[in-house]
């Protein structure tokens, strides 16, 4: 029996985006979009085209390189929306609005403050609107893990009548439960009399922590569109992960009459990079991409895995992508070689200024680390752009003292504005007094809410990267920095947190904007 396909949509850059302190610049967008494109991914949701202009300019920048995926671009339905996002999509080689307005009757009372009936001619509009510009249109039901079924039927059977070819069922605030889910979903197939003509797709949260199983549901009753995060990235408790959904779909394929088009061997690398440039560690215990996940130390476990690899494992760890942290380069590696890696690992400099910073850079870390790897090379490019850009706040010099016995003490000299200033301090730890020494020239006021530390590859002589959260007046940003030094990746990631504030970007949430 031929088997149907399941669309992967991934919306990391946009959905994942959201997770608070989670905001990426228009490079490092780049990066994974080209890391999803390698894995196949089907759609890739880009953004949020109207909340701001750095998401317009990354969705374009987007749709302008990415040649294989299908790019999308979310606009309420609201006519400006749709027509920002045409805009950006413009150069897109396959382009798709994705537009939506709220169908449970909690947000058309309280926020929508509409009449189901003016709904439902809202989103005909919409959808309308949006086929002027494209073909492919996908409309969601916002918050319909908690809509009347009745009402679902009826907006769904409209919009298809208006031109949407993909149907998204969100439960948006995680409320669903995997045996009610799919029931809906087959509900709606059954119900709704022009079901045949579009793909219907669900898109879950995690707060019951059901994401996955929830959107596992939908497949078996017959939804044909998945949409998810790699590591399940999002805000509140995230989005149903990529990698699960893959891998269940391959790995039960007894269950599933479906197949995805993803080269699942790209899983464990991009789910790395997503890591690294969003400062989100993957938990050592995470399905698929945890550190774990393929480990072993039960006796019993060990000796069953050694004698016949299916005893205790349901896939192979290399399938995913695990054990590809090749070494690549060394200190004896050439400039040429080191594009030519890069260049494989889809990084692209915005000037040759820049690329030089970074080669520079490799040969000293070269110097101090043996084994160079892939995920090095993703550490080095982001720490290098951080350097290159016009930055408030710089690292000039840090010594840091710690002896049995003694307060530690650090010492920062740091350019602010480009003038050198200096300042000492001590703490609990060096790491303590060197925040310390920085916020006595700072002067931020802002609050320090997470500090996580994690090895990018194995051994003692491996780069730590460190995350750095803060908050200011209800606004919160993630400062990174990596460095086979602790102390020094430490201070950068402060640092780095403070020139987000100095920037003072800010992401519009597509909930937050103005109503429709």
């Amino acid at each position: 029996m031929s088997k149907d396909r399941l669309i992967i949509f991934d919306t990391t850059l946009r959905d994942g985006e959201q997770s608070p302190g989670a905001t990426m610049d228009q490079d490092e967008k780049l990066r994974i979009a080209r890391a999803l494109e390698r894995m196949r991914v089907d759609v890739i949701e880009a953004g949020f085209a109207i909340a701001s202009q750095g998401d317009f300019r990354s969705v374009k920048a987007i749709a302008d390189t990415v040649r294989e995926s299908t790019i999308c671009s979310l606009a309420r339905a609201k006519a400006a929306d749709i027509d920002r996002a045409a805009e950006a999509l413009v150069g897109a080689e396959s382009g798709r609005i994705h537009t939506f307005i709220a169908t449970s009757p909690i947000h058309m009372q309280h926020k929508l403050r509409l009449e189901p009936d003016q709904v439902v001619e809202h989103a005909v509009a919409a959808v309308k609107h949006a086929r002027n510009h494209m073909g492919d249109v996908e409309f969601s039901c916002e918050d319909a893990g908690r809509s009347e079924i009745d009402f679902l039927c009826r907006i769904i059977e409209a919009v298809i009548d208006a031109g949407a070819r993909t149907i998204n069922i969100p439960d948006t605030v995680g409320y669903a439960i995997p045996e009610q889910f799919g029931d809906t979903i087959s509900q709606l197939l059954t119900r709704i009399p022009n079901a045949d003509k579009a793909v219907f797709s669900v898109h879950c949260h995690n707060d019951l922590g059901l994401a996955v199983a929830n959107s596992l549901a939908a497949v078996q009753a017959g939804a044909r569109q998945v949409e998810c995060t790699i590591n399940g990235l999002g805000e509140r408790a995230g989005n149903a992960s990529l990698e699960e959904i893959v891998m269940a779909v391959q790995t039960r394929q007894d269950l599933f009459n479906v197949d995805t088009g993803i080269n699942a061997r790209e899983i464990v690398p991009t789910s790395k990079m997503v890591s690294q440039i969003t400062g989100f560690p993957v938990q050592p215990n995470k399905a698929i991409v945890g550190a774990n996940a393929f480990a072993h130390e039960s006796g019993i476990h060990q000796d069953g895995v050694l004698k016949h690899r299916e005893t205790y494992e349901i896939m192979s760890a290399e399938d995913v992508g695990w054990h590809t942290n090749r070494m690549v380069l060394g200190k004896h590696s050439g400039r040429a070689a080191f594009r030519a890696r890069l260049d494989e690992l889809g990084i692209v400099f915005a000037s040759e200024a820049a690329m030089n910073e970074a080669f520079l850079r490799f040969k000293d870390l070269a110097d101090k680390k043996h084994e160079v790897f892939d995920e090095d090379l993703q550490a080095l490019v982001s720490d290098t752009k951080r350097a290159v850009e016009q930055e408030r706040f710089k690292l000039v010099l840090l010594e840091a003292t710690a002896r049995t016995g003694e307060t530690p003490q650090a010492r920062i000299v740091m350019a602010i504005d480009g003038v050198e200033q200096d300042a000492t301090a001590t703490g609990a730890g060096p790491v303590d007094a060197a925040f310390k020494a920085i916020e006595q020239l700072a002067d931020s006021h802002s609050t320090l809410q997470l500090y996580s530390v994690n090895a990018i590859t194995a051994g003692t002589d491996s780069q730590g990267e460190v995350t750095v959260r803060l908050e200011k007046g209800g606004r919160i940003v993630n400062g990174h920095g990596a460095d086979v030094d602790i102390i020094t990746a430490s201070a950068k990631a402060y640092l780095n947190a403070l020139n987000h504030f100095a920037a003072g970007v800010e992401k519009a949430h597509p909930q937050a904007l103005e109503g429709v």
